[in-house]
């Protein structure tokens, strides 16, 4: 089947078998941020951006996404470095493993969400899991990041 994938600015046009999953095809194509992580659509490590909006790539054929931009975190690196140094201060890093999915809601909600409470940061993550942190030190990071415009 040919797709025509708009890949973080990049038109991307090629045949794929119909019962690809659009995370194969992302990592086929150098997208290392984009993880497995559960297989069933709970974990949030694969998210991307469909046409701005968050989606899970594990639970999405690649031939769905014809004529459709998609982004991931390697098209966003500058808003990622500036987000990093939040999560550096909060300690908020450790794998690193989940970050990626993490990153990429936390933009979104950006997006959405205008001055979030904590309750409707933690009901827009939670989809999001860490093995790690506790959560803790991400929620004080995204708050910190959140609200970095009105720091002086």
């Amino acid at each position: 089947m040919l797709v025509k994938i708009k890949l973080n600015g990049q038109m991307i046009q090629e045949d794929v078998h119909p019962q690809t999953l659009l995370l194969d095809w992302l990592r086929d194509h150098g997208c290392y941020s984009v993880k497995r992580g559960c297989e069933t659509a709970n974990c949030g490590l694969c998210t991307v951006w469909l046409d701005e909006k968050p989606i899970l790539s594990c639970a999405m054929l690649v031939s769905r996404c014809n004529g459709h931009a998609i982004v991931t975190l390697e098209g966003m690196q500058e808003q990622a470095k500036e987000f990093a140094h939040f999560m550096a201060n909060q300690g908020a890093e450790q794998c690193g493993f989940c970050t990626p999915g993490l990153i990429m809601n936390v933009f979104a909600m950006e997006k959405e969400l205008k001055n979030p409470t904590e309750d409707e940061i933690k009901e827009y993550l939670a989809g999001n899991l860490c093995r790690c942190t506790g959560y803790m030190s991400q929620l004080r990071a995204i708050k910190a990041y959140l609200n970095r415009g009105e720091q002086s």
